[in-house]
């Protein structure tokens, strides 16, 4: 068994970006936050599939070049070597969880 709690992790950014909850042996999750004009940044992974819980605000993906808007309760699985990213043109933080599985440390590509 393994606890954590969000309050015990910092983003990665101060109060914005990815927040990882849990990082192996088998998979990762954590809370991503973007506030107004940011984004994840474009890449993709080499084996790991990756999946996005939209739980607050609006945002676009874009997977491969194209672009969808989103909004609260999507949810989207990524398979390995789809490009991807997420965007907040809006005025409000945009709130994701996300999952990533299995845990392979580097796997990330920048596209």
């Amino acid at each position: 068994m393994e606890r954590t709690n969000e309050r015990e992790k910092e983003f990665r950014f101060g109060d914005s970006g990815p927040k990882y909850l849990f990082r192996g042996p088998r998979f990762e999750w954590g809370i991503l936050l973007l506030k107004p004009g940011e984004n994840l940044g474009a890449h993709y992974h080499n084996e790991v599939e990756e999946t996005f819980y939209f739980e607050e605000g609006e945002a676009e993906i874009v997977i491969n070049d194209s672009a969808r808007k989103v909004k609260v309760g999507d949810v989207f699985r990524l398979e390995p070597r789809e490009k991807h990213d997420i965007v907040n043109k809006t005025d409000k933080t945009t709130r994701i969880i996300f999952i990533k599985c299995p845990y392979i440390e580097g796997d990330k590509v920048k596209a």
